[in-house]
């Protein structure tokens, strides 16, 4: 009884605090129109994802009309431009962990089981969202071509990060609840066999759509050379690392076992994605720029640091190798101990892990592929 005492006091917690906080936005907002919404959420939360969806490097905010900073003078309202910031990801940050929160929540009220056969299950949810991801960039090629949207604002907004992670959640989690409804009504032996079926359908589907795209549209094309070098890669350094593991440190992976091999893999297609497109896309004929604090961080210091007569290997291989020691460290943390404490929140963060980093890596090989 104290059990669920507890369980529920924690869960009228997390609803109280999530209720409170939205209504203080709201009503911060509406009170303060133009610093609460307009200097705050609009330039840095909202204002980056207008301006993703356009295909605009900046967007300005002209007496409640968002326009592309070219159109307007230097005397327009706040600007935004695509990516995060340390604004953006002092908000985003908490409302991550807030939702991982609830989640657990979730989770628990489903009462799984088999934690690690559903860690693998979700493994296709983790491409999907980034291939659904691209299904925006198409979006904003076709906005270039035609100047009309595939879909409208605000909608289209939720192919965008970070409200993409909410919206692969919601079809993650209703795939989840179909597939244990499948399994405790006996029609199959374990959730997690529909659960992944389901991750390849969705995933199947998004590649399919951006394949016809490609081979009906002028605004895209098909580069099989981009993702055969940057899976190759990521799997070759993969094995590498994960050998390395097993040969000098077998004691690292004893608590996340072969889950280590999808984290670090996760992550070193991210790295490597990044690489290819911010050092060697224009050997495509395309130019891409960092959106996140940490890739332009090491870019910049990278490209300052080293002699002119170097710059012929680009400046962005220090992010891959970056992203191929994070996930080591990240799998020395999660030992033995802490899935024996609480395996479900364990297995939560590792799936989180695997997302931030498989989302936005596959996101753009893929983008690169289809050239959107």
């Amino acid at each position: 009884m104290d059990e669920y005492i507890e369980r529920y006091g924690a869960i009228r917690i997390w609803a109280a605090a999530v209720t409170v906080l939205a209504v203080a936005v709201v009503a911060l907002a509406a009170a303060f129109p133009q610093r609460v919404y307009v200097d705050l959420i609009w330039q840095y939360y909202w204002g980056p994802v207008v301006a993703d969806a356009h295909g605009w490097s900046c967007v300005a905010w002209a007496d409640g009309a968002q326009v592309p900073c070219t159109e307007v003078g230097l005397d327009a309202g706040p600007t935004a431009e695509p990516g995060y910031t340390a604004v953006s990801y002092a908000g985003y940050i908490p409302t991550l962990l807030l939702l991982l929160v609830g989640i657990y929540f979730l989770i628990d009220w489903l009462d799984l089981e088999r934690y690690r056969a559903g860690f693998f299950a979700l493994f296709p949810f983790m491409l999907f969202g980034g291939a659904l991801r691209v299904v925006e960039d198409t979006s904003v090629a076709a906005y270039r071509e035609t100047g009309e949207l595939v879909l409208e604002l605000p909608w289209i907004g939720f192919l965008i990060s970070p409200l993409i992670y909410f919206t692969v959640f919601l079809v993650a989690f209703g795939a989840i609840v179909a597939a244990v409804w499948l399994e405790r009504n006996d029609y199959v032996s374990g959730y997690e066999y529909p659960l992944v079926a389901i991750g390849a359908v969705a995933l199947a589907a998004t590649l399919a759509f951006l394949g016809y795209t490609a081979a009906t549209e002028q605004y895209a094309v098909f580069r099989p050379l981009i993702p055969t070098i940057v899976l190759g890669a990521a799997t070759v350094s993969t094995a590498a690392v994960w050998l390395g593991i097993e040969r000098f440190a077998p004691g690292l992976n004893r608590g996340t076992g072969y889950m280590g091999i999808i984290i670090i893999w996760a992550h070193a297609v991210d790295g490597f994605a990044n690489q290819l497109m911010l050092d060697w896309s224009h050997l495509w004929g395309m130019t891409y720029t960092p959106k996140h604090p940490v890739n332009e961080a090491i870019v910049t210091y990278t490209a300052a640091l080293l002699p002119e007569s170097a710059a012929v290997i680009g400046s962005a291989w220090p992010f891959a190798l970056l992203k191929l020691a994070a996930p080591v460290f990240i799998i020395w943390l999660f030992n033995e101990e802490i899935f024996e404490e609480s395996p479900r929140f364990a297995y939560l963060l590792l799936v989180a892990v695997v997302a931030v980093g498989l989302g936005p890596g596959t996101r753009d090989m893929l983008r690169a592929t289809f050239g959107v």
